[in-house]
């Protein structure tokens, strides 16, 4: 923490350039936003609220001439450290700017601010019969300029993709002020080259987007799920597979490993079995017919596997109470230790169990309770190290066990992140996923939208 402001003349003008009130510089404010959802800390010297596009252009002109750094920050609510100011300058918050200009059910797309919870975008398409298919963790409060930002996915990634695969177009501020409009309302669109996905994962590097045309789905009226304990997470794995191959396309697979079926259980008391190696929920929707259909024949897949409890939920109250473990894990953690390092790796789906494996032989290596959950059925796992931070000599065996982790995860062709981005947390892990030469093109890249190096400084490459 730093009390002292760096401001030169920026500040000032900043200042008189902006409305009253959208400037913050009081200790209170730049402390709180110092942080995202991770450990990391650091002070902007301002604070800017941002009400509308006009005010980020002029942000962004005079930051880019005064070199300062611009942080963009949405809900906050990213646990990769992309949005803690680690370099001061200006924390530039959209949540302000949180209007859903449009929802269209004749386009089937939505037009919104960047400041729009995802939460709040899903009710508002439900009365047109239709929904936003990414939904991160953090849905009720994370924004979509966040999402779009980390590229965030979710359990319903297996059936219908992350958010790249919804964002049609966008309107952003790059440094210097300049608003660039990229791609539109149609589905189709392959004019020139792709520049609205070149924004999306960027992570505030490149620069702030400020309006997104999203694509929405309609919405299935019915949905069911099956919850599966086995005593092998190989056969537990080898089932999602089965299930896939089958003919049925899952709206999601989530895994709980054992430890995390054992610190949900303390937590909540829900008769888990506490000796399962493994617990799947597996969920389906579409039509009534067709979702009691798919729901039998997953149930009965999990049954020919060797499952040891299969139960299927197929209205709203039953669904909540098998969903209710899943939800728990994060909660439940803190009751082992006072902190957490959740972690987010991807490997193919077939190397889930060697994945769960190594993780608990990193377990025993370091002495640390790590427990693993997450969607299987797209090989995105979190394990999470439980962990007392005020302990310098415990978190040096923390830090030492999410670099093995991030090894492991690369070693089976699978890669640092599946959803919540690089930030500041795993930069210094990027050569060990993408070649020097990958890298160096992505740098130049930046190069050509932010010369001057303001965007989000000290993210996403190697420090």
């Amino acid at each position: 923490m730093d009390g002292a402001i760096n401001n030169g003349n920026w500040l000032e003008r900043l200042t008189d350039a902006l409305p009253k009130g959208r400037v913050l510089t009081s200790p209170e404010d730049r402390a709180a936003y110092a942080y995202d959802g991770t450990w990391g800390e650091a002070w902007p010297d301002a604070v800017v609220l941002a009400h509308s596009t006009g005010d980020v252009v002029t942000v962004l002109r005079i930051a880019d001439e005064e070199s300062v750094p611009v942080v963009p920050r949405g809900a906050a609510s990213g646990l990769s450290g992309g949005s803690v100011p680690e370099q001061g300058g200006i924390a530039l918050s959209l949540t302000p700017m949180r209007k859903i200009i449009e929802i269209s059910p004749e386009d089937l797309v939505a037009v919104v601010q960047p400041g729009v919870v995802n939460l709040d975008l899903q009710k508002a398409a439900e009365p047109y019969g239709l929904f936003f298919p990414p939904d991160p963790a953090s849905l009720d409060v994370s924004t979509i300029g966040g999402n779009i930002a980390e590229n965030a996915g979710g359990p319903r990634c297996l059936k219908y993709g992350v958010t790249s695969d919804y964002v049609l177009g966008l309107e952003v501020v790059i440094p210097g002020g300049e608003i660039l409009r990229l791609g539109g309302r149609s589905i189709k669109n392959v004019t020139g080259y792709d520049l609205v996905h070149l924004f999306v994962g960027s992570e505030g590097t490149l620069g702030v987007i400020t309006e997104a045309i999203l694509k929405l789905l309609p919405k299935p009226p019915a949905r069911a799920t099956v919850s599966a304990f086995f005593d092998d997470l190989d056969v537990a794995a080898e089932t999602v597979v089965k299930v896939v191959t089958s003919g049925i396309l899952p709206l999601t697979t989530e895994l709980l490993d054992r430890v995390s079926i054992g610190v949900v259980e303390d937590f909540l008391h829900l008769g888990l079995p506490r000796d399962a190696e493994a617990m799947l929920l597996i969920a389906v929707n579409g039509e009534l017919e067709s979702v009691r259909r798919q729901a039998s024949e997953v149930a009965g897949v999990c049954r020919r596997q060797g499952a040891t409890g299969v139960d299927l939920a197929d209205t709203p109250e039953e669904e909540e109470r098998l969903w209710k473990a899943r939800r728990s894990v994060s909660p439940a953690l803190g009751r082992l230790r006072p902190h957490k390092l959740g972690e987010d790796i991807a490997v193919p789906r077939s190397k889930v169990p060697e994945m769960v494996r190594r993780v608990q032989e990193i377990s025993e290596k370091w002495g640390l309770v790590i427990p693993v959950y997450g969607h299987i059925g797209d090989g995105n796992l979190h394990p999470t190290l439980a962990c007392d931070r005020r302990d310098p000599k415990e978190m040096e065996r923390v830090l030492g066990a999410a670099e093995d982790i991030f090894k492991a995860a690369i070693d089976l062709g699978g890669t640092l992140s599946g959803e919540h981005g690089i930030g500041m947390l795993k930069r210094d892990y990027m050569p060990l996923a993408l070649p020097e030469n990958v890298i160096a093109r992505m740098k130049a890249i930046k190069q050509v939208f932010d010369p001057h190096g303001i965007m989000n400084p000290g993210k996403v490459f190697p420090e």
